[in-house]
């Protein structure tokens, strides 16, 4: 287990020089990567996606997903983004598919679009109820939660399904059991894997891993990680999705931003969470990049994930 506190980091240490030790401190098996891209909702977002693929598709990721907004919101976005994406990178893309505004045909036609495409991967998800609204409400004629969605993905036979897990309790759950349970009905029903929702320390992870072996699970579970490009950002964004904050990572950031530190700070932290998960058996990671790319690049490159392939054609 590596030590990468920021504080005792010294002052006069160049940025390069700091990565360099960071390098330097691990010393494990190099982890295979995955991460999660937005689709683009204008022509600046649309760049910022390429720069975002440009800079983390070198690094050999197992596979990319592209996520839907809240609401469905992206729906025609994502499919866009997808069949792109799936054509011109050479990437293996996984779509998001939610249960949201959308009938089971809907849903199910979207998904045979991804399929006639050439996409064989799917994240799927019950999805956030839509914008206004407090709770999900199921479509007239929808999926009424991501079981039944799961469900008639698997009898189709065309895609490999990954769905959501939640070490932290999901804010709609009566229990962290009760997370553990659905997550297995999610399997049982014909999911290949899981990833998590984003935690801020390995124990999170270690323990709902556990919870998940006991109750029979044997699929993969992918630890969701989140590098933290804004902390206000991402501490507002954890309190909604019932991701527990830990009081020292407030105190260590409210000292970064007072310092002009929270760029380094956040490399140290999320390169140190990386690798006490690997240290416990972890060999696969997935990142939700925001579409800023620097930090997981950076992340990456600190655990030994550096440049394996050129990414080609795309425009």
């Amino acid at each position: 287990m590596i030590e990468l506190k920021v504080m005792k980091l010294s002052h006069n240490l160049s940025c390069a020089t700091r990565m360099k030790f960071i390098k330097k401190a691990i010393n494990m098996s190099t982890p295979t990567v995955s991460f999660e891209f937005f689709p683009p909702q204008n022509l600046e977002a649309s760049f910022r996606l390429w720069d975002t693929v440009q800079t983390l598709a070198p690094l050999d990721p197992t596979f990319v997903s592209v996520t839907y907004g809240a609401g469905g919101t992206t729906r025609d976005l994502t499919r866009d983004a997808v069949a792109t994406l799936h054509k011109s990178s050479g990437l293996n893309v996984a779509a998001h598919l939610t249960c949201v505004n959308a009938t089971k045909e809907e849903t199910l036609a979207i998904a045979a679009d991804f399929a006639k495409a050439g996409v064989k991967e799917i994240v799927a998800l019950r999805g956030d109820a839509p914008k206004g609204e407090a709770t999900f409400t199921p479509c007239d004629g929808g999926f009424a939660n991501s079981l039944e969605l799961i469900e008639a993905l698997a009898a189709t036979g065309d895609f490999k399904i990954r769905v959501g897990a939640y070490p932290d309790r999901h804010p709609e759950a009566p229990s962290a059991q009760a997370d553990v349970d659905w997550l297995k009905a999610k399997i049982d029903a014909g999911a290949d894997e899981a990833i998590t929702q984003f935690f801020f320390e390995a124990d999170t992870f270690l323990r709902f891993r556990d919870e998940c072996a006991k109750a029979g699970i044997d699929a993969p579970i992918l630890p969701g990680i989140l590098p933290i490009e804004n902390w206000k950002g991402t501490r507002n964004f954890a309190k909604r999705c019932g991701t527990a904050v830990p009081v020292w990572l407030e105190d260590a950031f409210e000292k970064a931003e007072r310092d002009g530190r929270s760029d380094l700070l956040a490399t140290a932290i999320c390169t140190e969470l990386c690798s006490d998960l690997m240290s416990e058996g972890v060999d696969a990671l997935h990142f939700y990049t925001l579409n800023r790319p620097e930090l997981t690049r950076d992340v990456c490159h600190a655990l030994g994930v550096v440049p394996q392939v050129d990414l080609q054609n795309v425009a």
